[in-house]
């Protein structure tokens, strides 16, 4: 390789040379630059095989790994819970609000070994599944008492935090919602591998191999 890296840059200064005798230096010095750009970086560039296709390096498949979460779906939503205490006493009411965020997307760092295989010009990379990517969805700081008479513990507002979790979590966490973080997280995938150079491009999500 260093000995093809040699003999390509002797051949780069011998057409400078004759370029800059001829007027067209900065025609000369631009492909020179351009390619003592791609020398230098010759550790992070595709690598071809005898068949003319395209490898990708273990630090590119690392690089696109060390993305960890990426969302690709994010759904604001509010929940309205109420509940009502009866005594003879009379009767105590509490009816809060909460707000929260739900982002699905993938983790790549629960991708499997050999995720992303390419044979010639084709690659296929095989992602983990479309998962909620963060179980505090809640902002808490924004929760705020609507209606409250009546003295309520902490447990009573506790219950109250877990009724709305699970109704947001049930409602925004739904197969209309995976299927478009999938779809968004397929063309995302597609368009980066493309730009590696790849003219084709398949996206598995575990599990949906069979869809």
């Amino acid at each position: 390789m260093k000995k093809i890296s040699r003999q390509i840059l002797k051949i780069l200064k011998n057409t400078v040379k004759k370029t800059l005798s001829s007027g067209l230096s900065a025609i000369a010095l631009a492909v020179f630059a351009i390619v003592l750009v791609v020398y230098l970086n010759k550790d992070n560039k595709l690598e071809w095989n005898t068949k003319k296709g395209i490898n990708p390096t273990p630090a590119q498949i690392k690089s696109i790994e060390a993305i960890g979460e990426w969302e690709f779906l994010a759904i604001n939503d509010e929940e309205l819970i109420d509940t009502v205490r009866r005594s003879i006493f009379g009767d105590s009411e509490l009816v809060r609000i909460y707000y929260g965020t739900l982002r699905l997307g993938i983790n790549l760092h629960k991708a499997k070994p050999r995720w992303l295989v390419a044979k010639g010009e084709k690659v296929t990379a095989t992602l983990p599944a479309i998962e909620l990517l963060d179980e505090n969805f809640i902002d808490e700081a924004r929760t705020k008492s609507f209606f409250e008479s009546g003295k309520w513990t902490a447990a009573d507002r506790e219950a109250l935090y877990q009724r709305a979790y699970a109704n947001m979590r049930e409602r925004c966490v739904s197969p209309e919602n995976i299927e478009t973080a999938r779809k968004n997280a397929e063309l995302q995938f597609r368009n980066l591998l493309q730009s590696m150079g790849y003219k084709e491009a398949e996206i598995i999500f575990e599990g949906e191999k069979d869809r």
